[in-house]
């Protein structure tokens, strides 16, 4: 004890400077975007590389579940393709008849490299970046439904906000109805989101589907999210339910990154109509 108390009196300028050096890193990260910003991206560079390596560890032991959905979602996209006689389906690529199809959308497939789930403010990783032309705000899902948004991008990989993050406000509807809300998470359960101020007249039940509204131009319309499972109706004009995710979120892998080609033509519009 004695070696102890001599150690702190003989250092103890040494100790303070490196607690106030401490300090002032804190205070100009929390208090200037530019420098929060830099921090953010030099982070995710650094990091994404170490969460790749970790993440092809675990990636052999869902190697099952993961083969299975994606021959679901190729079953899916032949459907798709199948009802639409404009698209032309090669082996080496999907042909788009310009004159009877806009296409609208692009998609970019990515793997989750990392994946938190269980805090108040939830992102992810991803293992594609600008270099790979994803950008900031940019739809994020896989084939059971939405996961979030690209919110911080570097060369090589995206850092991704989950729908598990109270932060998190994603228009929403019922299906095949024009009612709709706000979706959000209340910060409880990691299977469970809610969508608040419906209006009270929406026929809700339990078992409803909930999926995207399309109100955006980040999200795609119907891309499914999830089911009531609790209808919450109180004194206010509108209601607000807990919908069950189709995701698992708890155990994510590969994603499509989904870009709105429309995206700033509509920005453009919405900057001249608030003039």
């Amino acid at each position: 004890m004695q070696q102890l108390i001599y150690f702190f009196q003989r250092f103890k300028n040494f100790l303070f400077f490196l607690l106030l050096a401490f300090v002032s890193l804190v205070l100009t990260f929390n208090n200037l975007n530019f420098h929060k910003s830099k921090f953010v991206n030099s982070a995710n560079y650094i990091t994404g590389g170490l969460y790749s390596k970790a993440s092809s560890i675990s990636e052999y032991w869902n190697l099952k579940s993961e083969n299975k959905r994606l021959a679901e979602e190729n079953t899916r996209l032949k459907n798709i393709i199948e009802k639409n006689n404009s698209i032309v389906f090669n082996i080496d690529s999907i042909q788009i008849d310009s004159l009877k199809y806009h296409q609208k959308y692009t998609f970019t497939s990515a793997k989750i490299i990392n994946n938190n789930y269980n805090k108040d403010f939830n992102f992810l990783t991803i293992n594609k970046g600008e270099n790979q032309g994803i950008a900031k705000e940019m739809a994020v899902i896989n084939s059971k439904g939405i996961i979030g948004f690209t919110e911080q991008t570097t060369s090589e990989y995206a850092r991704v906000q989950s729908i598990l993050n109270r932060n998190s406000k994603i228009n929403a509807r019922l299906k095949n109805s024009n009612y709709f809300g706000t979706l959000v998470w209340d910060g409880r359960d990691y299977n469970t989101v809610q969508l608040s101020d419906i209006a009270r007249q929406a026929p809700l039940k339990i078992g409803d589907t909930i999926e995207t509204g399309g109100m955006s131009t980040i999200f795609p319309e119907g891309i499914l999210i999830g089911t009531i499972t609790k209808i919450n109706k109180g004194n206010t004009a509108d209601n607000t339910v807990d919908v069950k995710l189709f995701n698992d979120m708890s155990n994510l892998g590969y994603v499509n990154v989904i870009k709105n080609l429309d995206k700033l033509e509509i920005k453009s519009l919405e900057l001249l109509q608030d003039e």
